[in-house]
């Protein structure tokens, strides 16, 4: 007796399909070791809830893992509060240069008539000049801030941060919109084409959600030295300070194959099998070696047809009740 077959059988805990007695054997292995072939009659499949899909092709773009960090705009926002205390010194500064201007034309021209002194003209240029330079300034200012933005949050955040909009950061502010700072690994590359990716806390590919590109980062993680860009995303889920996963689309590759949907995979002796449904009480598991998370569930590339029955529902089921076939009869 195969001690290892019954020890597996155990192990997976499901509860076996009782087929009537006009019902076909239900397990027969056949081909390679590994994989078998299962007969399960038409009343036995409804009975247990058996369920299957009509697999089509699809065309998958190959993804790379990168990670990052929700960022904290709050420097961001300071940087927009001294820029417009800087315009508001710059308005004034303005309004009074103007003013000592109209002051020394004034001067100027009683001088000339002898209607006023030189020492009143020189008192009107002295104010003249202080106006001036308060003018000159608060300009130098008002550039040195947008220039620490760019340096810091680079050119588009800058000038969002520094427009002229009522409340251009609301959003982030509101916790609507989060900021992520994305690094990538330091072997790749963001294509040109690519304004979407998908992240999420956890690591958990299937509940990720989007996030939409904003620029390149002008400063890197120091701890990966790859790319970094910033993203903005839906503030629901992912909140400041929290590290992301993200999943990006790899440059100009594309993959032909299927997608099957997590419910679809088993496990047995560390490998994951499918089975699909060959005929119309047959089916035949198959080992899946190579397989990358999506969205949807699972995209496989090779080794299942696109057309082809997968079970999606009852596939651990078919497992167990094949290795129950697999069991010696009391006796033999």
């Amino acid at each position: 007796m195969n001690a290892l077959l019954i020890a597996c059988f155990f192990m997976l805990s499901v509860t076996p399909v009782i087929a009537d007695d006009d019902d076909k054997p239900v397990a027969k292995l056949s081909g390679s070791a590994g994989q078998g072939t299962i007969f399960l009659a038409a009343k036995a499949q409804a009975v247990s809830g058996l369920q299957t899909i009509t697999l089509s092709p699809v065309s998958d773009h190959p993804e790379f893992t990168a990670y990052g960090k929700a960022v904290n705009i709050q420097p961001l926002v300071e940087l927009r509060h001294r820029y417009l205390v800087a315009l508001t010194e710059r308005s004034g500064a303005t309004a009074r240069f103007q003013q000592a201007e109209q002051n020394i034309k004034r001067q100027q021209d009683l001088y000339r008539e002898g209607a006023t002194s030189k020492h009143n003209l020189q008192v009107q240029h002295a104010q003249w000049q202080t106006d001036k330079a308060q003018v000159d300034a608060s300009g130098v200012q008002g550039k040195t801030i947008i220039a620490e933005a760019r340096i810091n949050w680079g050119k588009k955040l800058a000038e969002l941060a520094l427009s002229a909009d009522s409340d251009p950061l609301s959003g982030f502010l509101s916790g609507q919109k989060t900021l992520l700072h994305i690094t990538l690994p330091v072997n790749k590359q963001l294509a040109n084409e690519i304004q979407t990716i998908y992240v999420e806390a956890s690591g958990n590919r299937s509940a990720a959600i989007k996030a939409e590109l904003i620029s390149a980062a002008p400063q890197t993680d120091n701890t990966v030295q790859g790319e970094s860009y910033f993203f903005q995303t839906d503030g629901s889920r992912i909140r400041t300070g929290m590290r992301v996963a993200a999943w990006i689309p790899e440059q100009n590759e594309n993959r032909s194959g299927v997608i099957i949907p997590k419910s679809a995979l088993v496990w047995y002796m560390d490998q994951a099998f499918v089975y699909i449904k060959t005929d119309a009480e047959q089916f035949s598991r198959r080992a899946i070696d190579q397989y990358s998370a999506t969205a949807d569930g699972y995209f496989v590339g090779n080794g299942i047809s696109a057309g082809e029955q997968l079970v999606v529902t009852g596939g651990q089921m078919l497992l167990s009740e094949e290795l129950r076939g697999q069991i010696p009869d009391e006796g033999d």
